[in-house]
């Protein structure tokens, strides 16, 4: 895969199927973000490396052997460019601190649509604990003739790939 050097611009939707869900955080891959930026993967842990004080474990980690598996797996890649090392996977607080060590104006811009995105899925998921305690109290409220439309409500608030990260590994929500 050729690495383009010209800026992407994406909708918050599309920068969201980027978002990925490890270890209970919302992250981003190397990867991605240097396609955003439009620069190496290679250029941008370079610059990271140069700032590491920037960049502590909250806010970017490496991922492990087995998650780089869990992740080759689920994306059905064979290839991920000949990497040689473990990516590296950025919280949102890393993907804000980037602007600091990638000073174009490209840089800033980017990052002022990923914190958007990132910031779209915190609504969503909010609006989505604030609907479910709405229907809980709706639930010890009216008796059991309501419980068919009740079930039927919370299987529609069921997480679903283009609302949420795409989580790695087992999760009890997915259904065979």
């Amino acid at each position: 895969m050729t690495i383009s050097t010209t800026p992407i611009s994406l909708p918050v939707e599309e920068i969201q199927q980027c978002i990925l869900f490890i270890r209970g955080e919302k992250v981003m891959l190397d990867m991605h973000l240097a396609i955003l930026y439009g620069v190496q993967t290679k250029v941008l842990i370079q610059a990271i490396k140069r700032n590491t004080d920037r960049f502590p474990a909250d806010f970017m980690f490496q991922l492990t052997r087995d998650e780089f598996q869990d992740l080759r797996s689920q994306n059905v890649t064979s290839s991920w460019g000949g990497r040689r090392y473990l990516p590296y996977v950025f919280t949102e607080q890393g993907v804000a601190m980037l602007s600091s060590v990638l000073h174009s104006k490209q840089a800033i811009q980017v990052n002022i649509e990923i914190v958007r995105a990132f910031v779209r899925l915190r609504q969503l998921t909010e609006s989505h604990k604030e609907l479910r305690q709405k229907l809980h109290s709706l639930e010890k409220k009216y008796d059991k003739q309501f419980k068919v439309v009740f079930e039927a409500i919370h299987q529609l608030m069921m997480p679903t790939v283009s609302s949420n990260p795409r989580p790695i590994g087992f999760h009890p929500w997915e259904k065979e």
